[in-house]
């Protein structure tokens, strides 16, 4: 059974920071890629960003620039540096875990979320 907890969520004004961790911990066979996704009131949830075994890495275009992603590989921890928050940042901001099997097949995996409140 995988599990991510993730940790480092709070209230911020605005062109404040923030930092989220997600440790995941597990009987993982092998991690394509982890990430973190948003979800906003009444919004589908969106990817933020993501970081891949292979050392690539995605951003959304609203964060570019001031969110940063980085993981360690030995801890299977993914973190999320948040730069210049804006009050639209707030969102419940959930890890994302992707394990491929040795079949191809990919498993993904959820953490419970952390709410991230920009506001003055």
């Amino acid at each position: 059974q995988v599990q991510l907890v993730e940790s480092g969520g709070g209230l911020v004004q605005p062109g404040g920071s923030l930092r989220l961790s997600c440790a995941a911990s597990g009987n993982i066979f092998s991690v394509d890629s982890m990430g973190w996704y948003r979800q906003a009131p009444g919004e589908e949830r969106e990817l933020v960003a993501s970081i891949f075994t292979s050392g690539g890495k995605y951003y959304d275009a609203s964060v570019k620039g001031r969110f940063t992603i980085s993981r360690d590989n030995t801890e299977n921890t993914v973190y999320l540096q948040m730069n210049t928050l804006k009050p639209e940042d707030t969102a419940v901001y959930f890890c994302n875990l992707a394990e491929r099997l040795s079949t191809g097949v990919f498993n993904y995996y959820w953490g419970q979320g952390t709410q991230v409140t920009v506001s003055s």
